[in-house]
């Protein structure tokens, strides 16, 4: 295949993906209301968990439990934007818009990347608020702004990766009512970590999945380059921190992206 071709194959793609980006994010402002929820329920996470449960909770390497709370629950947050993806997914699935945007020629991988687009534009939005709650209630990084913004991106990689895992998922689901038992697994997945505790607390072997969990590496990363405090050890996982953050959601993308688009070239067939 030419340059040329390959080119022209490139910017088909953009422009199909642009159309569907487009699209989700005019659904949000015609119907707003699901959105602007979305956006504040981590808001109510940060305030349940930091002034409900924090006044009973210790950070673990000391210092403030705020400090060491507010990365955990930003990637807490990215996590759970897993179901988001996988709602939306299994809803057009299941009313045929799907279906209609197989059956017009557009580019093969322009769907599933339209959606992870208006997924990253969600997510972006939702850290951004969560960031001005954690500076309202006391959080603030310690490290400077590069690290800072370092600290996003790890962020951000980690939701991307799970973009292409609940897109994958949404296509194999029977509907959104299937969903449900997906979003089961979710929540004690996101708890089975850093994010709130630290994991030798936990019995031996639940704490070494718990450090393993990509959402605890990611947490943990954060906390170091916000420069706040973390829950120490001395084990791999807990020293390599950074370096495992970005491993998981590298991992993640290479097995689900291809698989995503394959599964979306296959369905109904």
């Amino acid at each position: 295949m030419s340059t040329a071709t390959l080119a022209g194959r490139a910017r088909w793609a953009a422009a199909d993906a642009y159309v569907i980006t487009r699209r989700d994010v005019q659904h949000w402002v015609n119907q707003p209301a699901p959105f602007v929820v979305g956006l504040l329920f981590p808001v109510l996470m940060v305030l349940m968990f930091g002034y409900l449960f924090g006044g009973a909770m210790e950070s673990p390497a000391g210092g403030s439990y705020r400090e060491f709370l507010l990365p955990g629950l930003f990637a807490l947050t990215m996590a759970f934007g897993l179901e988001v993806t996988m709602i939306a997914v299994a809803t057009d699935a299941a009313r045929g818009v799907t279906d209609r945007f197989r059956s017009i020629p557009m580019h093969p991988a322009a769907v599933v990347v339209g959606r992870s687009a208006a997924d990253m534009i969600s997510a972006a939005l939702g850290l951004a608020v969560m960031l001005a709650c954690g500076l309202l209630v006391g959080w603030e990084p310690h490290r400077g702004m590069p690290r800072a913004l370092a600290a996003v991106g790890l962020l951000l990689l980690l939701r991307w990766s799970l973009v292409w895992v609940g897109v994958w998922l949404g296509l194999l689901v029977k509907g959104p009512e299937s969903v449900v038992a997906v979003q089961i697994l979710v929540w004690p997945v996101g708890f089975l970590s850093s994010a709130l505790v630290d994991p030798s607390t936990m019995p031996g072997w639940l704490g070494a999945v718990a450090e393993w969990n990509p959402l605890s590496a990611t947490a943990a990363a954060t906390r170091e380059l916000f420069g706040n405090p973390g829950f120490g050890g001395t084990s791999f996982a807990a020293e390599h921190a950074l370096e495992i953050a970005l491993a998981w959601p590298l991992l993640l993308v290479a097995v689900f992206l291809p698989l995503s688009v394959l599964r979306f070239r296959k369905l109904s067939s």
